[in-house]
């Protein structure tokens, strides 16, 4: 197991023993721009203001943008190392692997056999992660690596992307191989959105069972609303039905038995796409 994890990442969590986390290099200088109400990357103004900004300002800037686009207190301290959560027998959530140590950690140590990556290209060439090098060491291990990138901050992103990435978590888990670790750049947004998605249309649990039941063991901030907008996606039938935008806060936080089977069966037949 890694070390214990307890207040670096996130709001102060003591004890914890489903946290870990494993050391890493300085992450490279980089500048976040906000545009359009999304987190986006300029390569030329990163090349133009190297050395201007200290690691520390860019993980503020970051950590700013999350605070503001996802409206929670946590943070993400990439020069730590990955940290993950343990949040059932078969289901892992975590930070972004940042090189071939962490993938042999998370097979020596934590029986991994399948990685979910959310990021999208834009966030791992930010973090200047050698993502070829973790995928052929995936490969030599025998630990499948899977992608279904979303857009960072951007809940309209995640809630289509929610069907695909809980179609792959689903497959992975049902294969019982061994441990599924679902990740993103920080393991505070898209990583825990899509396993509560899973836990909530798999796992007969309504979508605030299956929020709790993760926030308790890794403290973060997924946005419930594009789950509820996925479940919405998936379960009309009826073309005129009222645009989900128009239901109320309560809408879809709970399914009926015939809508779950629905769902499962939907999520089961994007497998292949």
């Amino acid at each position: 197991m890694g070390a214990l994890w307890n207040s670096t990442c996130f709001s102060p969590v003591q004890n914890n023993p489903f946290l870990f986390s494993r050391s890493s290099k300085k992450y490279a200088n980089s500048l976040w721009n906000f545009t359009n109400k999304s987190f986006q990357i300029s390569c030329s103004e990163v090349k133009e203001n190297h050395g201007r900004y200290s690691s520390n300002k860019k993980m503020e800037e970051y950590n700013l943008a999350m605070k503001r686009m996802m409206r929670n207190p946590y943070e993400y301290h990439h020069e730590l190392g990955m940290n993950y959560t343990l949040i059932t027998e078969d289901l892992i959530v975590g930070s972004q692997p940042q090189k071939i140590e962490d993938i042999d950690h998370l097979k020596e140590e934590e029986n991994v056999s399948f990685i979910l990556n959310l990021q999208q290209d834009k966030d791992i060439e930010f973090w200047g992660i050698d993502l070829q090098s973790i995928v052929t060491r995936c490969s030599e291990l025998g630990i499948n690596h899977m992608r279904r990138p979303a857009r960072d901050f951007d809940p309209d992103s995640l809630r289509s992307v929610l069907p695909k990435a809980v179609s792959s978590l689903e497959w992975a888990i049902s294969e019982g191989k061994g441990r599924v670790y679902v990740h993103c750049t920080a393991g505070l947004g898209r990583a825990p959105a899509v396993s509560i998605a899973y836990m909530f249309w798999f796992c007969g649990m309504d979508l605030n069972t299956a929020y709790d039941t993760l926030v308790s063991k890794r403290p973060c901030g997924p946005n419930k609303r594009s789950i509820r907008g996925a479940t919405y996606d998936l379960a009309k039938n009826d073309q005129w039905k009222e645009p989900f935008e128009n239901l109320p806060d309560y809408a879809f936080v709970d399914v009926a038995d015939w809508e779950r089977k629905l769902i499962q069966d939907r999520v089961r037949a994007l497998r292949d796409t």
